[in-house]
This record gives C-alpha cells, sequence and structure tokens, in this order.
C-alpha cells in the first residue's frame, strides 16, 4: 500500500459531504458490492465553471473509499472543464498506482465522477462563449473517434461528450453506443486524444421522447423509425444545449452527412415586415445533404433536424468513403480503428423488437389469425405488433408463391399477406410534412433507411411550409413501406423536406 493510498484511505477527503444545491453522480451497487458517490456545484457565475464545492461517499472495499477520496481532491476548485480530463487513470496515480484488482475501484469513482459533472454541466455551467471551442459528439466508435480526430485539427480547443441513453440488464451493454459501458469506453478514447470528456444521463429524456412513442406506435399497429425523432429532438438537441452553456459555437458529429448552403436565394422581402425579414433569415439557414459514401449516407436519419440546428453542427466525415475513415484511425493508432459498427436502433442491443415489446411495451404473445385478401385464413401468429409491410420470412405458411404481409390490424390482431404485386404502390401517403423548399423542388423521396431514393414530384406544388397531408407521385410503382416510417424528400442531393409515411 503506498503512503497516498494510505492517507487516502485513513483520512478521506469530504467523505459524507454533500454540496448544498449538487449535482451526484454514482456507480456501481449490488453488481460488485461497491458503491462510489461524488457530489459536486459549479462556482455561480463563473466563466470557467469552477468546481466550488465536492463530497462523496462510498461502500464496500477500502479502495473504493480511497479512490472516492481521490477524486473529489483532485477536481475540488477546479475549472469544469480540466476535471473532466480526469478519469480513472489520474485517480489511480493520485492514490500512488494501483494494482489491476483495485483498477476497478479507480474506474467506479471515475464514472461516478463524471456523472456528477455531466450533470452540473447540464444545468449550471454558464462558460463564456469561445469562438476557438467546439464540442464533439464521441460515442465510442471509430466514426465518432475520427470525428474528434478531425476537429482537433480544426479547433483550438476541443470538447468531448457522450450521452447515456439507455440501460437494461436485458441488453448487450458492449454492442450499443449509448450505454455505460459506451460512455466509459469513449471517456478513456477522448483521454488519449488528450479531450476532456463529459457524459450527460439522458436515460429520461429518451425514454419520453424515443422510446415511449416508439412502443405506443407498434401497439396502434404501426412501424415506426426511432432514430429520426431521437436525431431531431432529444440527442442532438442535447448536445446543443450543452455546447450552449460551454461556450461552444459548433457541434461535430461522425454522421455521413454534408451541410449545404439553401438550393435558392431567399425572396425579396419588405424590409419593413418583421415577418418577412424572419422568413427570409430562416430561408438562408443551411439544408442537410446527403454524404459522398451513399452506402453508410445518414441524412435519412437526420432529416428531422431543425435548419437552425445545422448551422451550428459540422459534419467531418460526409465526404469520406468508410474505408478512408479507417485508414485515418488506424494511421492515428486508435483502439477502435477495426471494430464494428453498433447496430441502428441503440436500445435494442442484444435483445429482439419483439422481446422488447413484451417486457418495455406489454405487448405479450396473442394468438390471431394471418389472412388472404379475401379473408381466407391461411394460417396463425402470435402477434399481429410483431409484424411489418412488405415483410416476408416469419410467417410460416405454405404456398407455391411467396407470401408478403400487405397490412396489420392491431385491434382485430390479423396480419393479412398476399402477393408482391399486392404491395406495388404509385404514390406515397405523407402526413405532418415540412417543407423547406418549395414542393416543385423536390425529386425524389426515400422511404427506407437502406433503401435508395426513389424519382416522384408532389401533387398540388406546395409552398415551403408545414402540410398536414402530401400526397409524392412516383416515376415508377414501387414496394409500400409501413405506415409510421419517414418519408425524406430530396432535391437532388439535398434534403429539402421530410413527413410521416401514413
Amino acid at each position: 500500500m503506498s503512503e497516498a493510498f494510505a492517507a487516502h484511505l485513513q483520512a478521506p477527503v469530504a467523505i459524507g459531504h454533500t454540496p448544498a444545491g449538487a449535482h451526484t453522480g454514482a456507480a456501481g451497487g449490488a453488481a460488485c458490492g461497491d458503491l462510489v458517490r461524488i457530489s459536486l456545484t459549479l462556482h455561480e457565475r463563473d466563466p470557467g465553471g469552477r468546481i466550488a464545492d465536492a463530497g462523496f461517499d462510498a461502500s464496500g472495499c477500502g479502495s473504493s473509499v480511497a479512490a472516492g477520496s481521490a477524486a473529489v481532491s483532485l477536481v475540488r476548485g477546479r475549472p469544469l472543464l480540466q476535471a473532466a480530463r480526469v478519469g480513472a487513470d489520474q485517480i489511480a496515480a493520485e492514490l500512488g498506482g494501483l494494482s489491476p484488482s483495485k483498477m476497478h475501484a479507480a474506474e467506479l469513482a471515475a464514472d461516478a465522477l463524471h456523472r456528477a459533472l455531466g450533470g452540473a454541466a447540464k444545468e449550471q455551467a454558464a462558460l463564456s462563449p469561445s469562438a476557438a471551442r467546439t464540442l464533439v459528439a464521441m460515442s465510442g466508435g471509430v466514426d465518432s473517434a475520427v470525428a474528434a480526430l478531425i476537429a482537433t485539427r480544426e479547433s483550438e480547443e476541443v470538447v468531448a461528450v457522450t450521452l447515456e441513453l439507455w440501460a437494461d440488464s436485458q441488453n448487450d451493454g458492449e454492442r450499443s453506443c449509448c450505454s455505460a459501458q459506451a460512455v466509459r469506453g469513449a471517456r478513456a478514447l477522448a483521454h488519449r486524444l488528450s479531450l476532456p470528456h463529459l457524459s450527460l444521463d439522458m436515460r429520461p429524456e429518451f425514454r419520453a421522447g424515443v422510446v415511449e412513442p416508439w412502443l405506443a406506435e407498434h401497439a396502434a399497429g404501426l412501424t415506426p423509425y426511432p432514430c429520426v425523432r431521437c436525431n431531431g429532438a432529444v440527442r442532438l438537441d442535447g448536445m446543443l444545449q450543452l455546447a450552449s452553456r460551454l461556450g461552444a459555437r459548433t457541434l461535430v458529429t461522425g454522421h455521413y452527412a454534408r451541410i449545404s448552403s439553401p438550393l435558392q436565394a431567399a425572396d425579396p422581402i419588405d424590409e419593413q415586415s418583421p415577418s418577412s425579414r424572419s422568413d427570409r433569415s430562416k430561408r438562408s439557414l443551411p439544408l442537410l445533404r446527403a454524404a459522398v459514401d451513399r452506402g453508410k449516407d445518414q441524412s435519412y436519419a437526420l432529416a428531422a433536424l431543425s435548419r437552425e440546428s445545422l448551422a451550428r453542427m459540422r459534419f467531418p466525415l460526409g465526404g469520406l468513403q468508410k474505408e478512408q475513415v479507417r485508414e485515418l484511425a488506424e494511421r492515428a493508432q486508435l483502439p477502435v480503428a477495426k471494430r464494428p459498427d453498433s447496430q441502428d436502433l441503440c436500445f435494442l442491443a442484444g435483445t429482439t423488437p419483439r422481446e422488447f415489446l413484451a417486457r418495455h411495451g406489454g405487448l405479450s404473445d396473442r394468438e390471431g389469425e394471418i389472412v388472404a385478401q379475401d379473408g381466407t385464413v391461411l394460417g396463425s401468429h402470435q402477434g399481429a405488433h410483431a409484424y411489418t409491410v412488405g415483410q416476408r420470412h416469419g410467417l410460416r405458411i405454405g404456398g407455391r408463391e411467396p407470401l408478403f404481409v400487405l397490412g396489420t390490424d392491431p385491434v382485430a390482431n390479423t396480419v393479412t399477406v398476399g402477393a408482391r404485386e399486392a404491395l406495388l404502390s404509385e404514390t406515397v401517403a405523407i402526413e405532418d410534412a415540412v417543407l423547406h423548399e418549395h414542393g416543385d423542388s423536390i425529386d425524389a423521396v426515400k422511404i427506407r433507411y437502406r433503401g435508395r431514393p426513389i424519382a416522384c414530384s408532389l401533387d398540388g406544388a406546395p409552398a415551403a411550409g408545414a402540410h398536414a397531408r402530401l400526397t409524392a407521385r412516383l416515376q415508377r410503382p414501387v414496394e409500400r413501406t409501413a405506415a409510421g416510417q419517414l418519408a425524406c424528400l430530396y432535391s437532388g442531393d439535398l434534403v429539402v423536406g421530410h413527413g410521416t409515411i401514413r
């Protein structure tokens, strides 16, 4: 035992102390038997967000007590972004070094510290604005790591942030980009790049804004695409709000997309009209543009981002191929260079939609009929909510010709099937649509994340703005997709509108 370890163990710094109005982070618990809880508060109106006070509690082994004490001593009185550089290695060093068997305590203390720092940053921080400061989103994967690497070459000061969005004992946290494990990995990667790192616990916002609507829409017979809602109203907005609190001008992410100038200049206006000036200002904001690597393009998933948000964002991978991104990671010797991509729906990592719907949405197996279009019963299923339009596999009914799901009825609990030809349609009905440009500019619609844009035109030449209903007329018949999915509207490779397929 080192002298430093013994000192922190015998006379722990601020043990049992919780500052008034503090933000608290905890790590550990029943699974490992050790628990560390750190609480801290920031100085009001301090331009650097200096930590005014901090304290901790710990239970379990003596190493947890010593690590909690070391963490508090390292951050008390330090500016927020300096404290955000403290990780498990710094805590271990403060204790004179730790054996591999005791590093777990330092990791728990670091987790608790960063949850407290994130809460304080989210609610209290008011750092002075800096044109040189950039916030970069890091998920622990290769794309966000390379985006951070590029940001360090283009900005004087880069701060990393990772969101914890979901925790479920049935999930595989190693495969999820928003789990507690992912946060820890992203923090280690950020510190490897010499970046301060903050983690934001947005689990309540994610459940309310993404998971609960996803469950409700499945119960109503829809097949939603939750990444659009997450990007458009929860995740990226949360990080932009943090950027403002940290005085950062821009947010950098590892998405494969680009940002472009408006399709056309704003129309001449009456300078005396506030509403006209506001309209021109909005029309001058940037638009989203598809990535160069069309196989990785994520403009569909980002379509609901407001133009105001886009004006503050940067996508440095948008002009690169995936192979180039991995090459950059390997050249920089990043440990995630060959890490596989995470799956699209982070909260489903390690589980299936059917299992998740039963566990969190109460949509358990319920036997129903699989019927033909004329009502003939062809077989049975265990719940209409588990099927989606266009599905072929999993029906378990025979026949000469392959059958596809044509529709589901959650009330009658039936699944209607038929030939592929019955899926073909020459129109796409869209509701709750937003057009950034006049409808005449639209020449394609994308109705599936992995699909290709389909040539189309909009009926009625709708003007820019919000529309309850729109109809996209396709140049050729295509297979219908499920109601609830996103319709992403393009002009060339620019995203100029979006809505929900009805």
